[in-house]
């Protein structure tokens, strides 16, 4: 089968070869590809049919993404702790988030940009892509230049760090026709491949092109979750499919490198249809969770007839896993007296945590926190 696909000769030189696409329907059809297929597919369905159930869809919009957008980012080596990101979080509408947290911050308002930017075209564009890499990196640039010598280099401390384990292609025009060849294939509606499949093959396909100078892999993994939420696969992009890559982050590099070295599709697509399959079912799972605890919580405080509006204060702790005063005053749910001693009431009743960092008090959902955690 791979005799159908021409690869990558020499990883040292750019690949201005690189097939177009659509690839040839015999690197995919194949019997193990459709098994897969149907489990994914059947996963991603009940993913879908319970979060548009959901009435409050900030509780997935603000939990679920920074879960992605964390897992993502470490995909990278940017690492940051749970505490970091989610008080950078709370803190973001008051003061700058800084070192990691930034970065992953700025993943997840790329998930939320993108998502708007598309629902309002009928398809991909060349401007989806360099909003996206924009966003990420807070820079202004577009396309990578022709002159650049970009490379991509084995990284570690092995003996083979630092070798050239892939070219990708580069000169005049060559980046913006393929990426524009990508976006054609993406876009045309009469094509009859599966869209997981046609998600696969487009992922793969964007990061051989590798069209910036930074945050490739990182604007690739964005429009895994874009393209779902495109064809109408999931309403919202809640899917937590960055856990299953960084869990399997040398099988995702080293197939990768076999689909440009060796034609080899069939793992490839393999791959990401099993991290939809597993990611699907963790997302299910967490969203389960999420909401049997705040039906419990809920029960709870409604016990206390001193707490005013108590399915608007369960809602809104539930929004994020560091709650402030702050945030009660905004949303105009209490005023500021009120609120604190409605948090410190809760902290009472064992829902909530209250914790000093670096001056400020936060109170921390600690079951919320548990289930993201997991």
């Amino acid at each position: 089968m791979q005799e159908s696909y021409k690869v990558n000769p020499d990883r040292t030189k750019p690949w201005n070869d690189m097939p177009e696409l659509p690839i040839a329907e015999e690197l995919y059809k194949d019997i193990d590809i459709f098994e897969q297929l149907v489990l994914s597919r059947a996963s991603l369905a009940r993913l879908q049919g319970r979060s548009i159930a959901i009435p409050n869809q900030g509780l997935l919009i603000n939990t679920i993404s920074l879960q992605e957008a964390k897992a993502s980012s470490a995909i990278e080596n940017i690492f940051t702790t749970d505490d970091e990101l989610y008080k950078a979080y709370s803190d973001q509408k008051y003061q700058m988030p800084q070192g990691a947290s930034k970065e992953v911050l700025r993943y997840r308002e790329a998930l939320w940009a993108g998502y708007h930017y598309l629902s309002k075209l009928p398809g991909f564009d060349q401007n989806y892509f360099i909003n996206i890499y924009q966003e990420i990196n807070q820079v202004s640039d577009g396309i990578r230049p022709a002159f650049l010598n970009t490379v991509i280099k084995q990284g570690g401390s092995g003996l083979n760090a630092g070798t050239i384990v892939y070219t990708p292609p580069r000169g005049d025009g060559i980046v913006e026709q393929k990426l524009q060849n990508l976006i054609q294939f993406l876009n045309n509606v009469d094509d009859k491949t599966d869209p997981l499949i046609k998600m696969a093959i487009g992922h793969f396909q964007f990061e051989a092109i590798h069209p910036f100078r930074d945050g490739n892999g990182r604007t690739g993994r964005i429009f895994n979750i874009h393209y779902l939420t495109k064809m109408g696969l999931l309403d919202y992009p809640i899917l937590f499919l960055s856990r299953y890559i960084i869990e399997h982050k040398d099988d995702y590099y080293n197939l990768l490198g076999g689909v440009s070295q060796r034609g080899r599709w069939k793992e490839w697509i393999l791959y990401i249809l099993k991290a939809m399959e597993v990611t699907s079912n963790i997302t299910y799972d967490k969203i389960n969770d999420i909401l049997a605890t705040k039906e419990a919580i809920m029960e709870e405080v409604v016990k206390h007839k001193d707490i005013r509006r108590p399915d608007r204060l369960v809602d809104l702790i539930f929004t994020q896993p560091f709650t402030k005063v702050k945030h009660l005053e905004d949303a105009k749910l209490y005023a500021e007296k009120t609120a604190r001693n409605y948090l410190n009431k809760l902290t009472e009743l064992g829902i909530l945590e209250r914790r000093s960092i670096e001056g400020g008090h936060y109170y921390l959902n600690l079951e919320l926190y548990r289930i993201l955690s997991e």
